[in-house]
């Protein structure tokens, strides 16, 4: 499956606690969309998210995005493992 990186440029008020809620909730609805979120990384003080994606396809992952809190990311990549 498609491995993608998404990327949120800003999310206002970004903080350690929120980024974990917000990723709780692509959990909990990730499988009705064929979605493996993976991992994520964050920087409060830019607001900056970027999160690791299994995916079909990106529409895919922005679903699961949009269903479980509505922050889209501004950015969807798609990467390739590296060593």
């Amino acid at each position: 499956m498609p491995l993608f990186m998404d990327i949120h440029k800003h999310v206002p008020g970004l903080t350690a606690e929120a980024v974990t809620g917000a990723h709780a909730k692509d959990l909990e609805i990730q499988n009705k969309y064929g979605v493996k979120y993976l991992k994520y990384w964050f920087d409060e003080g830019s607001g900056k998210v970027f999160c690791l994606v299994s995916a079909p396809n990106r529409e895919a992952a922005m679903k699961v995005h949009r269903e479980g809190h509505g922050l889209v990311a501004d950015e969807i990549i798609e990467v390739k493992e590296g060593m």
